[in-house]
């Protein structure tokens, strides 16, 4: 299988970003969005993109403010997030399918709901809505601004986010929120997440997604509302070990009468990374459904 990698440059505030694109594949073309975390980019993708690249023509990108290229520091907000997912939509691929992991599926909803088929058939992936520490304390409280504005002072602010990025503090988020095998971010995989965290300008969008800052809902009745506004089936997948809070968030999503669910027997928030091949015969054989292919009975 044929993967191109390529670079493009886009504007948040005025400030030039350049971002990773990976594609591969042939097909219908696909729409791989990665989760919004300190340790995500569109690598995490790469073993479940291998796999549906079989399928389709994909193509996965990294958010602005994320990913493994230096970054530039803006006040990373919601806005710019809609705004970028628009440009991807316009200038990047018109997808037939788009997949969402994460606190991307906030993003992608929102974008479904206001623009119905832009997205193509929709699938989230451990869908959140509510950063790290508004989820831990149950409610947005005025502190977690500003920490997020304090982590752009150029020495403190540094310093500050180099102590929520540790190894030791990613070894264990990993094996509490992420991973099922304890043992499977080691070694190179560490190595890998580390650099990550420690790309230049990483702080500024990374300390605000953990704060809640890049939310784009604030309460679990708006983003239910915008689920219900996308037309046809919204397909969710989570594996059974998913962290209680951010379980309970996905289960109120699988009520809705328009959200088809599969629970995966294994897995935590980064199931489709640790088990690309559960991940991709669970989507495969969704999308192949009647019922998520948008054809009549």
């Amino acid at each position: 299988m044929q993967w191109s990698e390529q670079v493009i440059d886009w504007r948040a505030d005025g400030r030039l970003v350049q971002l990773g694109v990976t594609r591969c594949g042939s097909g219908p073309p696909l729409l791989l969005l990665p989760a919004l975390s300190s340790i995500s980019t569109r690598r995490e993708m790469r073993a479940l993109q291998s796999r549906l690249g079989a399928h389709f023509s994909t193509t996965s990108i990294d958010w602005p403010g994320f990913g493994d290229l230096p970054r530039p520091k803006v006040d990373w907000r919601p806005a710019l997030y809609a705004e970028f997912l628009q440009f991807v939509l316009t200038s990047v691929t018109k997808p037939d399918v788009t997949v969402a992991a994460g606190h991307a599926a906030g993003y992608a909803l929102a974008q479904a709901a206001d623009r119905p088929g832009s997205l193509g058939r929709l699938g989230l992936l451990a869908p959140t809505w509510r950063g790290p520490l508004p989820t831990m304390a149950g409610k947005r409280m005025p502190l977690f601004g500003r920490l997020a504005k304090a982590v752009d002072l150029p020495v403190a602010g540094a310093a500050f986010y180099g102590l929520n990025v540790n190894r030791p503090v990613i070894g264990m988020m990993a094996r509490g929120h992420v991973y099922v095998d304890p043992a499977w971010l080691t070694g190179e995989r560490m190595a890998d997440k580390r650099r990550v965290t420690e790309a230049r300008g990483a702080r500024h969008a990374s300390f605000r997604f953990v704060t809640g800052e890049l939310d784009l809902f604030t309460t679990r009745d708006d983003y239910l509302a915008a689920a219900r506004r996308v037309p046809g089936k919204i397909l969710l997948l989570y594996g059974e070990a998913t962290p209680r809070k951010s379980k309970a968030e996905m289960a109120a999503l699988a009520t809705l009468d328009n959200v088809s669910t599969t629970v995966l027997t294994r897995g935590k928030l980064s199931f489709y990374e640790e088990f690309p091949d559960d991940t991709a015969k669970a989507l495969l054989s969704a999308l192949a459904s009647r019922e998520l292919s948008g054809k009549a009975d």
